[in-house]
């Protein structure tokens, strides 16, 4: 019986070095992720920043509102309802109007016609407004 001495090796495979990855793989495919994990973190500060953004914008407007209703449901001839420039004596004031905050909160009062005036709120912060208009006739209306 005659054997053949290659038959026992089924398929040698030679080596041709183009097994696994190279150090220049490897090197650029953390390249690219670290670009993307940049991209990211990027992302996040911004999407942070405008979200301090908008909640102050709420604040404001919230602040704004509270003064707009305090004033509407003033009787028409009261001194609340007096035509003229008004400051908040609390200024600046917080989210609660309180004192201490960084808002300020000023409003006007015109009169529009003769049953009814024009108020507008203006709530200021870090070079932003926020201003609320509303025609009232006192008394909640």
């Amino acid at each position: 019986m005659l054997i053949n001495n290659n038959s026992f090796f089924l398929d040698e495979k030679k080596l041709s070095g183009e097994n696994g990855f190279s150090i220049l793989e490897i090197l650029i495919a953390i390249s690219i992720f670290a670009i993307g994990l940049l991209a990211v973190a990027n992302l996040l500060i911004t999407a942070s920043s405008s979200n301090r953004v908008g909640n102050a914008y709420s604040t404001a407007t919230m602040l704004a509102q509270m003064q707009t209703e305090t004033l509407k449901i003033a009787d028409f001839g009261s001194p609340a309802l007096t035509a003229g420039a008004y400051a908040d004596p609390n200024n600046p004031i917080n989210e609660r109007g309180q004192n201490g905050g960084i808002f300020t909160r000023t409003w006007t009062i015109v009169n529009n016609t003769p049953f009814s005036q024009l108020i507008n709120v203006t709530v200021a912060w870090n070079n932003r407004t926020v201003v609320m208009s509303t025609i009232t006739r006192g008394g909640g209306t």
